[in-house]
């Protein structure tokens, strides 16, 4: 690849960075172990792997997204954890959101700007939901 074509290519990177970071702000307003640079790094790393992944001759470019997928997934395992005392499960939203948004960072990656942003919009929204009154949860004894 040509130097032009990286040039060409790194706005890409930048968008994926922005995304990244707005999705994440949340979680690190809330104050969640994966915040701001976590998310930003998922997605502009998901958004690098794809680009290579895009101008690379390999005989079936759909395994490296493929892995991009499943090892976010691992990733999103760790972030997962439960308190055994209270039989309490933590991290299911943060490990879902960081799945979704290497999905993101390969929409960008792909050149999907619109997709890619339309979801990350869609995926601040459910973030912010549980500030909404009408959203929240009751608390319901047995």
């Amino acid at each position: 690849m040509d130097f032009q074509t990286e040039i060409t290519l790194i706005p890409r990177l930048l968008v994926a960075l922005v995304l990244g970071v707005l999705i994440g702000l949340d979680r690190e307003i809330d104050g969640h172990a994966a915040g701001i640079r976590t998310y930003a790094a998922v997605c502009l790393g998901a958004t690098l792997i794809t680009i290579i992944n895009a101008h690379i001759e390999v005989a079936d470019q759909t395994r490296i997204v493929a892995n991009i997928v499943s090892g976010i997934g691992f990733l999103g395992a760790g972030i997962i954890f439960k308190d055994g005392s209270k039989n309490f499960i933590s991290g299911l939203t943060t490990a879902a959101t960081i799945w979704a948004t290497a999905a993101v960072g390969i929409a960008i990656g792909y050149g999907m700007y619109l997709i890619g942003s339309v979801t990350s919009a869609l995926l601040i929204l459910l973030l912010i939901s549980h500030h909404f009154p009408f959203l929240k949860k009751k608390n319901i004894r047995t």
